[in-house]
């Protein structure tokens, strides 16, 4: 959409070609349905691929501030919140209806139908759908990717890069949930706490972040892990053995945790184990970690432990250990990690280096961002160039 209506601007008559029953339907369960779609912090950190510098250029083209006078221009008034923009209407639909009233002022042909097909170069390319073929002088490629498919071998996109050569790197679903080897994460499931999670690949961190985690039955989900969750995907294609490290009370060194613990043991004699741990974290936490640690959490601490335990008790709460076994699969990511391979495509103008007149911009490229709407300003800034380039 937004490649379309750059190109439109450029005095180029346009032609969109949607699967979907309508446009930017993925548009509408981002931010929470409020979506999202941009963030006024921007760092290089907060874009991700095989080569992670390739998005810079183009985000330099067209910028958070163009972002904002643009969706200004077609309506859209923005609302900020710790630096996360949202539209004021807070309704995602707002978004995806005010790009859709902008295709149809710039007189943007909406063509739903299956594109079976995409054949030529130079300025010649012949587009094959459901009910015809017709011919254009240059193409965008902008399918999206297969996150959010129940069944991602359904997605076709991939199939047209690679009619002309272009080569996909290796998919995996990203901003996604850990699925982990431990059976103690059915105790805890539905226990959120703000933390640390670090990823390690064969005992070297990979990966860290903090913010608020949420354990499931199968292991951790929650922002930070989404974060985290491309990495712990890749060294896992690896073939290499991940796990990850929680420091369930980052407000704490290990050794004042320990000096805390111990002091509670004294001032507090005679309750059970559960009970010295009472206020010092979620109570199914605190059960975890003692059967973790061979205590009886209802035995009289008198008779159950001594100072050494609690030692042992501080290093398992700054220090929780786990092994992920995969990641959950493309219909619970928010993204895909993977795409068309930038090495074969100008960083400038999102030009084919193959192919003369073929163009790409979205999440169809390798590019992927962090939560707190990177991917859709990746949507908005490769577009745009996209759309920019390719009319000129």
């Amino acid at each position: 959409m937004m490649a379309a209506i750059t190109a439109a601007d450029q005095g180029a008559e346009v032609w969109i070609y949607e699967l979907k029953d309508r446009l930017g339907k993925k548009i509408l369960a981002t931010g929470n349905g409020k979506c999202n779609f941009t963030n006024m912090f921007q760092d290089d950190s907060c874009y991700r691929g095989t080569n992670p510098s390739f998005s810079k250029s183009v985000r330099e083209q067209f910028t958070v501030e163009n972002t904002l006078e643009f969706f200004r221009k077609i309506g859209i008034e923005p609302k900020v919140k710790n630096g996360y923009v949202y539209p004021n209407s807070e309704q995602a639909a707002s978004v995806a209806d005010a790009l859709s009233m902008e295709l149809r002022a710039k007189h943007v042909k909406v063509v739903q139908e299956q594109v079976y097909s995409v054949k030529g170069q130079d300025g010649d390319f012949l587009v094959k759908s459901e009910h015809g073929q017709n011919e254009f002088d240059k193409v965008i490629l902008c399918c999206g990717s297969p996150a959010g498919m129940k069944n991602p071998k359904e997605f076709a996109g991939y199939s047209l890069a690679e009619s002309f050569g272009h080569q996909i790197t290796d998919l995996i679903p990203a901003l996604v949930q850990l699925r982990c080897k431990e059976k103690w994460f059915k105790t805890i499931s539905g226990v959120r706490c703000e933390g640390i999670i670090r990823v390690l690949e064969n005992g070297k961190e990979i990966a860290k972040e903090k913010g608020e985690l949420l354990f499931a039955e199968y292991g951790l989900s929650g922002i930070p892990v989404f974060q985290v969750s491309r990495f712990a995907g890749e060294a896992l294609n690896r073939g290499s053995k991940v796990t990850c490290k929680v420091d369930l009370l980052p407000g704490y060194t290990k050794e004042e945790l320990e000096a805390r613990l111990v002091q509670r043991f004294e001032s507090l004699r005679g309750r059970t184990a559960e009970e010295l741990l009472v206020g010092l974290h979620n109570h199914k936490v605190n059960y975890v970690l003692l059967k973790e640690l061979g205590i009886d959490p209802v035995e009289d601490s008198k008779k159950s432990y001594g100072t050494s335990d609690f030692i042992r008790l501080a290093s398992l709460y700054k220090e929780l250990t786990c092994q992920v076994t995969e990641l959950n699969p493309f219909a619970n990511a928010q993204v895909c990690a993977g795409g068309v391979d930038t090495s074969e495509i100008d960083d400038r103008t999102l030009e084919s280096k193959l192919i003369k007149g073929l163009y790409f911009a979205g999440e169809f490229v390798d590019v992927d961002g962090t939560c707190g709407g990177y991917n859709l300003q990746w949507a908005w800034s490769s577009g745009y160039v996209a759309g920019f380039h390719a009319a000129k």
